[in-house]
């Protein structure tokens, strides 16, 4: 009995975990900000500061800020308010990308 009385109670906080994923526009996640860095390439080989990063983000419209230093690992989930900014060793931008 206790078996199934822990699956039961697993069962119901994976369900309290479950995201409905839509289409539709409309929808408060389809109409949150988004990042968009279009705008802003031509910062690509600007030194990396947190005065220009301030300005990216306003720009871009993002809500969040990842630095990207050299060799470092990512996780690859994908954030749609997100500026993404890659450097160099010297500090110097290498790429700017939403994600």
């Amino acid at each position: 009995m206790a078996g199934i009385c822990s699956g039961a109670a697993s069962a119901m906080l994976l369900g309290g975990c479950a995201t409905t994923y839509t289409t539709d526009d409309t929808t408060p996640a389809a109409t949150a900000e988004r990042c968009d860095a279009s705008s802003v390439q031509s910062n690509v080989g600007a030194k990396a500061t947190a005065k220009l990063a301030a300005r990216l983000i306003e720009q871009t419209g993002s809500r969040t800020l990842r630095w990207l230093p050299p060799r470092t690992a990512m996780t690859m989930d994908y954030r749609q308010d997100r500026l993404n900014i890659g450097y160099d060793d010297n500090y110097v931008i290498e790429r700017i990308m939403c994600g």
